[in-house]
């Protein structure tokens, strides 16, 4: 679903099977961040052929955390020198308990080798220039994407519409997740791009949905 100029959306809304959402950032290099599952990549593909965004394209692979429904389908797009990119903590957490916690959710951790680690700070892609976030909480790893031009902002799973990502994970930490949150909040986004749900548009739309979590999750975090 094309949402702006170089700005696509694949929303997941089956509620037999999870999946992340996925994005799609066109230009002149082009961009997905989080492929999802692995045995539902096909579908994606589908989608993102309907737009033109064909998987030969994709130059760079954002992983905003390594958890199964947003990182097992990097090995299909991580071919031919495609670039794959998360936070090192993520790294570290999935060098160090990754296996059992894959095996655990009913798969096996893809082998992709990192081509750079996401760090605070601006990252450069050909013409468009991002922010990325550390935002822990729902694991220790977890970045989220501003763009300013678009003031389009991928949060990953640390905020949804109104819903907040688990913390009951390995490596999860309320208060951690609070703290992220709130730095997003400071954010000027018209777009709410997360993991799970729904787009969110429009600036008050989304302080609203801000205002829902502190009322609603904040206490028990």
């Amino acid at each position: 679903m094309k949402l702006d100029s170089d700005l696509y959306a694949y929303v997941w809304k089956s509620s037999m099977e999870n999946n992340c959402n996925s994005f799609v950032i066109g230009g002149d290099v082009p961009v997905i961040i989080d492929p999802g599952h692995q045995h539902l990549v096909k579908n994606l593909i589908k989608q993102m052929e309907k737009d033109g965004n064909r998987l030969e394209d994709i130059r760079l692979i954002i992983a905003t955390h390594g958890h199964p429904d947003h990182f097992e389908g990097t090995q299909t797009f991580a071919r031919g020198g495609v670039q794959v990119a998360m936070h090192p903590d993520e790294e570290n957490f999935l060098k160090e308990i990754g296996g059992q916690f894959y095996r655990v959710m009913g798969g096996e951790m893809p082998e992709v080798k990192l081509s750079f680690y996401l760090k605070e700070g601006d990252l450069k892609v050909g013409s468009k220039t991002f922010q990325i976030i550390h935002t822990p909480g729902h694991s220790p790893g977890s970045i989220s994407i501003y763009w300013p031009e678009k003031k389009a902002l991928f949060s990953g799973d640390v905020i949804f519409p109104m819903g907040v990502g688990r913390t009951d994970f390995p490596g999860g930490d309320g208060m951690l997740l609070r703290e992220s949150i709130e730095r997003l909040a400071q954010l000027d986004a018209e777009w709410l791009l997360s993991g799970h749900g729904e787009v969110i548009k429009g600036r008050q739309n989304i302080l609203r949905n801000y205002a829902y979590i502190r009322t609603n999750y904040y206490d028990y975090l």
